[in-house]
């Protein structure tokens, strides 16, 4: 019996803490069938400050209970889903189930622990609309890493692409799909690479107040500290074998403390350029093409280092008709699909788990919206 098309609506909020993507699909939860609106809602200042200050402390994100920030979020992508909706002349009752990753406060996969604010009951009885969300608790309890987890959208999306693939998700932390070339089947595997956005956006801000380095404008103009560099890409965590994951702060801010606003930026660019191209010691076969997804390809500095790092074709996502800013919103539509037909969310090759596995909480309103 083939597997029901639906209309879903996925809600992203990146380790980078900005706002909340949110991007409408149509699948089955195994082959994207059309790809639909999509929009970016920006957290407040007091939302974004208030999510950076408990994630910056890992005692409070992990005992508080936070339930106002918590609301806060969720009512923020509840106002995401309704813009979306207006633009896209959607009706609610049109929409089979929304996906809200929520937002990441602290991630610990080593002790079995992630947490993500966003209350999907509530965001269901705003919206009447079935709710998808918690998709990386299963995987934890489970033993794997909780991340990444759209490789089996990357994968979805990628299918009649040349392979060896590469598709690099630089967010906040960063995050590499590979998609190999095996007879008929695709072998994904997947882990975080390191450092991507969120170092350098919190160095910037530190020092001027902008959430980021419009374009790597700033790096561009600074000049590496090789000795810092040095001292970050000695961290064990570049050996390691996958699967792996890492929490936003997994790196230390104080490895750039006494630089200039731009050779700190520099220095942290060139970081988030070397652990990618360290990443590949870890790949069964060299990509033939890296394609960029996430806000850092949007940063020359980011782009031009790995082209000259990775030596093959290194491309934005919308090289091949994908949308990098809805990329990562789409793949938790996917997902919530998936979690209804209870299909595998994440794999041995992704995320280290035992076995395939599924996940998510469903939440369904006490009324369906008109």
């Amino acid at each position: 019996m083939a597997a029901a098309r639906r209309t879903a609506i996925g809600l992203m909020s990146g380790t980078s803490m900005d706002g909340v993507d949110v991007a409408v699909i149509e699948t089955d939860g195994e082959t994207v069938f059309a790809r639909g609106a999509a929009s970016t809602t920006p957290y407040t200042d007091d939302v974004r400050n208030a999510l950076l200050a408990v994630a910056r402390d890992p005692a409070r994100a992990e005992h508080e209970a936070l339930d106002e920030l918590s609301a806060a979020v969720t009512d923020l992508n509840a106002a995401a889903v309704r813009r979306l909706l207006d633009e896209a002349g959607l009706k609610p009752q049109a929409v089979d189930v929304v996906g809200m990753h929520g937002q990441t406060i602290l991630h610990r996969p080593e002790r079995r622990f992630t947490r993500q604010l966003g209350d999907g009951a509530r965001l269901a009885a705003a919206l009447g609309i079935p709710c998808v969300n918690d998709f990386r608790s299963a995987d934890v309890a489970a033993g794997g890493q909780g991340a990444p987890f759209a490789p089996l959208y990357h994968a979805a999306l990628a299918k009649d692409l040349p392979r060896p693939l590469a598709v690099l998700n630089l967010g906040g932390v960063g995050n590499v799909t590979v998609i190999e070339a095996r007879g008929s089947e695709d072998a994904v595997t997947a882990f975080d690479t390191g450092p991507a956005s969120a170092m350098i956006d919190d160095w910037v801000q530190r020092h001027t107040g902008a959430r980021y380095d419009e374009d790597g404008r700033i790096a561009a103009s600074g000049t590496v500290a090789q000795d810092r560099l040095a001292a970050l890409l000695a961290n064990p965590y570049f050996d390691a074998p996958p699967p792996k994951s890492l929490d936003r702060n997994d790196f230390p801010m104080a490895a750039v403390d006494g630089l200039s606003l731009a050779d700190g930026a520099a220095t942290l660019a060139a970081f988030t350029v070397a652990s990618v191209a360290a990443s590949r010691r870890h790949f069964a076969a060299a990509p033939r093409r890296w394609l960029v997804t996430g806000g850092g390809r949007h940063n020359s500095t980011l782009m031009n280092g790995l082209q000259q790092a990775l030596g093959v074709p290194v491309d934005p996502v919308e090289a091949v008709g994908w949308d990098g800013d809805a990329l990562e919103a789409q793949a938790f539509a996917f997902l919530a699909v998936r979690s209804l037909d209870g299909l595998p969310l994440s794999l041995p090759t992704t995320t280290g788990v035992p076995r395939p596995m599924t996940g998510g909480v469903l939440h369904r309103p006490l009324s369906r919206a008109a």
